[in-house]
């Protein structure tokens, strides 16, 4: 599928959330509403945005936050039906009921004419303190497979999926317009300054990367604010919002603070995207008869 338009208004919400799943879809549909209203095309929400970050602890009372990815659940028939009257392309996230026992970290794309036009189920699953994911979510089985829409073709990953550089290239082989991160990441209070500095710029250099090596706009929605631990096992997530929008070279077109709630609406020039890949033809130099290795964990060569 080719891409639609040349150019793509790209809204991106970024918001705090709380326990209550219909004051936080209420929230986000007021802020899809108002980006859809001042011309957006696509609009991108961030992970898990039905609730808070449950994943701190592991408690299978969090298993009851899980539904079924279908055009009948409740939340995902909202934000379907305000696709379908803003004729707006939105990309949503969900803690996915697959069956008993069976659950995933799923994203959903909801095209412009309110259908659900695919889905991706998040691969890469971390392990680690206050993020306690593998506890919750199977390992997607869709692959890294891009989904067709009206404005083109989306390759959606997850969260823990942006550190992969293999996700994005496989997305970019298959055809995807575009790099669309839904994300729920942040410090631990502990952390001195200068640490998480480099965690967050860490974060933010591996997605421009991901624009740069494939020649493709980046789209990232984190959601912001504080979350205390349950547990009190820690001293909670304090997550730090910096939602951006990057070009086809990793220009940063657009970026939100990392404290404060709020929406970006900006141009992606698609066109841009195209002559990029011309005056950097990193798909055609590939050497793929030498990438093999790569399908190893690790290559011991004692």
């Amino acid at each position: 599928m080719k891409m639609k338009k040349t150019n793509i208004l790209t809204g991106v919400v970024q918001n705090h959330y709380v326990a209550d799943a219909q004051y936080n879809r209420s929230k986000n549909l007021c802020q899809v509403e108002q980006l859809a209203n001042s011309g957006a095309d696509l609009i991108v929400l961030s992970e898990l945005h039905d609730s808070l970050y449950f994943c701190q602890t592991e408690n299978v009372a969090n298993f009851d936050l899980a539904h079924e990815v279908n055009e009948d659940n409740e939340s995902i028939a909202e934000y379907a039906r305000l696709a379908r009257f803003l004729h707006v392309v939105i990309i949503t996230s969900f803690f996915e009921k697959r069956a008993p026992g069976l659950y995933h970290n799923t994203a959903v794309v909801i095209d412009s004419d309110g259908t659900i036009a695919g889905k991706y189920r998040k691969m890469h699953i971390p392990d680690d303190p206050a993020y306690y994911e593998k506890f919750y979510f199977a390992p997607g089985d869709l692959g890294f497979t891009p989904v067709d829409t009206s404005l083109g073709r989306l390759g959606v990953c997850v969260c823990w999926d942006q550190w992969y550089p293999e996700a994005a290239r496989i997305m970019a082989l298959q055809g995807a317009d575009m790099l669309i991160y839904p994300t729920a990441i942040g410090w631990e209070s502990t952390d001195p300054l200068d640490e998480k500095k480099r965690q967050r710029d860490a974060w933010i250099t591996i997605q421009r990367a991901h624009a740069v090596a494939n020649g493709l706009p980046v789209i990232v929605a984190n959601r912001v604010g504080y979350e205390p631990d349950p547990s009190g096992a820690t001293n909670g997530i304090t997550f730090w919002g910096s939602s951006f929008v990057a070009g086809p070279q990793g220009e940063i077109l657009a970026q939100l603070s990392d404290n404060t709630e709020d929406t970006i609406l900006t141009s992606v020039d698609m066109n841009r995207c195209e002559q990029v890949r011309r005056w950097w033809p990193f798909l055609r130099d590939r050497r793929i008869d030498a990438y093999k290795p790569i399908l190893q964990r690790y290559i011991d060569n004692k």
